[in-house]
């Protein structure tokens, strides 16, 4: 019976204007809707069909602001049976790996936990890396962008897919999975998963709890820092070619040479 931890994340909805906080130009979160972010659902999912199949439990764990408490009712309606929640004004800004330092701690207090389940990379940030530093903090194996899972005993089967070719990756349990959209298609919560959210339980914790320093995270202790922004410049026009006399296809080849296009 695996017990099973799904990492997720409340990113700005990618139809919302988004915009950077004066200062120190990290994401102005609340300045945009908020939604949870659609790979996590494919996450949830994958590890509540596991769950039907094999048993088990599913935990959701986020770190976040309190308004990230949406998105683990979101996933607790979908069928998850509890969340985590890290909570602390102090993570404001971190990076990547401080990211994934807090989770790993955080992933520490949660005991039985067989698999870990995340996106392959958030909407909002596109890093693409935290899962994989997680399994390094941790020294767990790694099958990270993958398009099936197959739990079989104490090993875990998984399929990635690249441009290049299609691999079959396999390793013993405990391990980190991160998935692609290829992986499901996410159900839909239905009203009673709703109302059933309202009582599941969340535990919040604060860096205190996780015995992390505020000193380890934060934009002000981040690897790298935003010095300066710039809007992006405005679309122009581009060039119109209108086929009068047939010379149209001419014109766009000779367009499409000129810029190494073909």
């Amino acid at each position: 019976m695996p017990n099973i931890v799904v990492l997720i994340k409340q990113v700005p909805d990618t139809w919302s204007e988004r915009k950077l906080a004066d200062g120190d130009y990290t994401l102005d979160r609340g300045a945009a809707d908020a939604v949870l972010d659609e790979i996590n659902e494919r996450s949830v999912e994958e590890a509540l069909q596991i769950k039907e199949r094999d048993g088990g439990e599913v935990i959701v764990l986020t770190v976040g602001p309190e308004r990230a408490g949406e998105a683990v009712r979101k996933a607790l309606s979908m069928g998850a049976d509890r969340a985590v929640h890290v909570q602390d004004d102090a993570i404001r800004g971190s990076d990547a790996i401080q990211t994934a330092w807090v989770i790993a701690k955080a992933l520490g207090t949660i005991e039985g936990v067989n698999l870990v389940i995340a996106g392959n990379e958030a909407t909002d940030g596109r890093v693409g890396a935290v899962p994989a530093i997680v399994a390094e903090y941790l020294g767990l194996p790694q099958l990270t962008s993958v398009r099936k899972v197959v739990i079989e005993g104490d090993s875990i089967t998984a399929v990635r897919e690249t441009d290049e070719a299609v691999y079959t990756l396999k390793a013993p349990l405990p391990a980190i999975v991160s998935v692609t959209e290829k992986i499901n298609e996410p159900r839909f919560p239905s009203f009673k998963g709703i109302m059933a959210a309202k009582k599941k339980p969340v535990e919040v914790l604060s860096l205190a709890d996780l015995g992390v320093e505020a000193d380890e995270v934060g934009v002000a202790n981040a690897g790298s820092k935003v010095l300066s922004v710039a809007a992006k410049p405005a679309k122009s026009a581009g060039e119109k070619v209108v086929d009068e006399d047939g010379a149209g296809g001419p014109q766009i080849a000779q367009y499409l040479i000129s810029q190494k296009i073909i």
